[in-house]
């Protein structure tokens, strides 16, 4: 049985986008956090893999902040 977060704590429809466009946009900002401690370490592997979960991240919060503009502008259009 899958355990189920509880409910949004806002019931604006955009919640979870927008909640989800923050977390990825925190992912990146971490990501540079774990790359720099990787390149200290000599890692350079690790640095990598961390790069390209920082650009996947990057990638989604570009997508989810297009489509939050795009909802935004049909209920206000």
């Amino acid at each position: 049985m899958m355990v189920r977060e509880p409910m949004s704590p806002v019931k604006d429809k955009n919640y979870d986008l927008i909640h989800a466009v923050q977390m990825s946009l925190q992912h990146i900002w971490q990501m540079e956090t774990y790359i720099a401690d990787a390149e200290d370490r000599g890692d350079k592997e690790l640095a990598t893999w961390f790069r390209k979960i920082q650009e996947n991240n990057r990638k989604a919060s570009d997508q989810g902040k297009k489509m939050l503009m795009d909802r935004l502008q049909k209920e206000n259009g």
